[in-house]
């Protein structure tokens, strides 16, 4: 960690905070054309430099430079019931749908949901790369629900009912989806059809139930860390199951998950806020495919003051395979405006059962307007 790539990444970590300490950063323009119509448009992106433990070709540490993520938001209102949203990403090679769904808002306790959205699932995912502490949940260690399943970035077709009920404490949604993406190198219903796998066509069910004890927290998606603007102690849980979820050449069997996640945010007098944050994970895949069928769990602890964000986060899945995967964060956010501007250091280290350590450095920067 002490190599010339890691300083040079320091040196530019304070060099860029200091130059953005100023910014103000305003996620999304309005435009009303209406009575109760609008369009909006935003933009938001991750860009990061990372040295990386036996990463470059010749078994020494990288020094890469990627852009991880560039998103344009797009929203319209016909009225205040029927709203509309189409969110583009970057995926490394082209740029590609992420959300395209219409909203009909009848109240704050049913909504009615369809096209491709995130299907309900873990908070982690439901937060996303954007809104979590420390981001990095991508990775697709514990949290596997954006990394095995939809068609990408964890979004899915399909069509979900959600509220909030008891003045925005308890939340639920629940939804019907395409389905049929779950674990490495399974097929889609159409690739399963072409290659003569026979399967029924059942659309993957997909919940989740929570409850806010302190603060509600409105909304379908879900954030991972309030950085100090809320009270927060939740649970939620969340499951997904589909009659044969899993296709293979030659095999196919049905899919279930469920999980159970906790979030404890609290503010203190005159000293900031710490967060604590924890998650139980179990898939079944039918043992079809096992690499992507085990337990798993994950933990953070984070603490927030002037600006300045702290934290720590562990995570390991067990396979089924016999093989575990773990990996520790140790790492530090710099909060310029929310969640709208954040630059992040980060230093991890994986273990692999059967495979050498890694660790890496990181330096990522997040801009939303």
């Amino acid at each position: 960690m002490a190599s010339l790539g890691n300083q040079a990444a320091l040196i530019a970590l304070i060099g860029i905070a200091g130059s953005l300490a100023a910014l103000e950063a305003r996620a999304g323009a309005t435009v009303n054309i209406g009575p109760d119509q609008s369009v909006s448009v935003g933009f938001g992106m991750r860009t990061s430099y990372t040295n990386a433990e036996h990463g470059a070709p010749d078994g020494s540490r990288s020094n890469d430079f990627h852009l991880d993520s560039a998103r344009i938001y797009l929203g319209a209102s016909l009225n205040q019931q029927v709203k509309g949203m189409f969110n583009t990403e970057w995926d490394g090679d082209k740029i590609r749908v992420l959300d395209a769904a219409g909203q009909f808002a009848f109240s704050p306790e049913l909504n009615v949901w369809a096209g491709r959205l995130l299907s309900p699932s873990d908070r982690a995912n439901m937060a996303g790369p954007y809104y979590s502490l420390g981001g990095g949940y991508w990775a697709g260690v514990a949290s596997r629900y954006g990394y095995n399943g939809g068609i990408f970035r964890g979004r899915d077709d399909g069509a979900v009912v959600w509220g909030n009920l008891l003045d925005g404490k308890l939340g639920y949604s629940i939804g019907a989806f395409e389905g049929h993406t779950f674990g490495i190198g399974s097929l889609t219903q159409n690739e399963a059809k072409a290659a003569g796998v026979k399967a029924s066509d059942k659309p993957m069910v997909a919940g989740r139930l929570q409850y806010d004890f302190w603060d509600a927290e409105p909304g379908y998606y879900g954030t991972g860390n309030y950085l100090g603007t809320k009270d927060i102690l939740a649970i939620g849980l969340a499951a997904r199951t589909q009659k044969d979820g899993v296709l293979l050449p030659t095999a196919v069997g049905d899919y279930r998950s469920w999980n159970i996640d906790f979030l404890l945010e609290k503010r203190l007098s005159g000293a900031g806020a710490v967060s604590l944050e924890g998650a139980w994970y179990d898939y079944d895949t039918d043992n079809v495919v096992k690499s992507e069928q085990g337990r798993a769990w994950l933990v953070g602890v984070g603490y927030i003051v002037n600006r300045l964000q702290p934290f720590v986060r562990y995570q390991k899945f067990a396979a089924d395979t016999g093989i575990d995967t773990r990996q520790g964060d140790v790492g530090v956010n710099y909060i310029i405006d929310g969640y709208n501007a954040q630059l992040a250091a980060l230093y991890s280290r994986t273990k692999m059962t059967g495979t050498a350590d890694q660790s890496k450095f990181s330096v990522t920067l997040q801009l939303q307007y």
